[in-house]
């Protein structure tokens, strides 16, 4: 089975001392977008940005190596990896020996390919590991965190209060909240992380942006899923002519996972920073 309920997430785990395949669980995307309507095709592209932080191997001596690795999932994948599972997955190299860093990148993204349906870039990062653990970015963009705005707490996601601010074209604008947070599906614990929406054609009212995102604390979503419900309703009820979502969550278990989507054909991926946050 390859329901959240069957994966790892929320069980008594013992860490795997060899390296095991089998023990990535894949999540099929396609519930979550056709309660989104996206059963007939995608309205955006996009990645998943994940970043590893406690990837260690052996090499050829039995020498430790440690790096952090970064992995981008095509939005179009089949299917995400879930978390914990990726987790157990990467803790069995350990203590497995690889002549190079590459032999091991490569096992990676075969094995990473295979389960998401979809092809898989893997950088591994040795060299500039301690250097990336302490250089931090934040997302740019206009921060709508400090509107006077009265929010109410809600049962779950509340898109009513989205809307245009107006009818006159904005050529540009880029919004930023940090106030984000949502939940687990299987464990129920709580996800934060940091939203950038760059829209272009009307302007999006920011109050009504920032009740809607608040409106998340309650709801129950993958990472991915909540992005891609942000993107789907901004896009509805604002109607831009072009738009992008980001979010930087706050790591769990080393690993953090930062979903974009856009439809802005002129909109290049984005870099994997590191946000203080995180």
């Amino acid at each position: 089975m390859t329901t959240p309920d069957h994966s790892p997430l929320g069980r008594e785990t013992t860490y795997p001392r060899q390296y095991d395949a089998r023990l990535l669980f894949p999540i099929p995307r396609s519930a979550q977008r056709e309660i989104l309507g996206f059963s007939d095709g995608l309205p955006f592209h996009g990645e998943d940005i994940w970043t590893a932080y406690e990837l260690s191997w052996l090499d050829a001596r039995g020498r430790p190596q440690v790096a952090i690795a970064t992995f981008r999932l095509p939005a179009d994948s089949p299917c995400i990896i879930e978390s914990k599972s990726l987790k157990l997955y990467l803790n069995g190299f350990a203590f497995e020996k690889f002549p190079t860093v590459d032999d091991l990148r490569a096992i990676i993204a075969r094995d990473l390919s295979h389960a998401s349906g979809a092809t898989v870039e893997v950088v591994i990062d040795a060299a500039a590991a301690m250097s990336r653990m302490t250089a931090f970015a934040e997302l740019e963009g206009e921060c709508i965190d400090g509107l006077e705005v009265s929010l109410a707490p809600v049962a779950d996601i509340d898109p009513s209060s989205l809307a245009a601010a107006t009818t006159e074209a904005a050529h540009e604008e880029l919004l930023v909240s940090r106030l984000f947070r949502s939940n687990c599906p299987v464990t129920g614990q709580p996800d934060w992380a940091d939203v950038q929406v760059r829209a272009r054609g009307v302007a999006i009212d920011r109050a009504g942006l920032l009740r809607y995102l608040v409106s998340f604390r309650q709801h129950q979503g993958f990472h991915e899923h909540c992005v891609e419900r942000i993107f789907s309703d901004v896009l509805r009820y604002c109607a831009p002519a072009a738009l992008t979502v980001y979010a930087r969550f706050t790591r769990r278990g080393g690993l953090d996972i930062n979903p974009w989507r856009s439809n802005d054909a002129h909109f290049p991926a984005p870099a994997n920073i590191r946000t203080p946050r995180q």
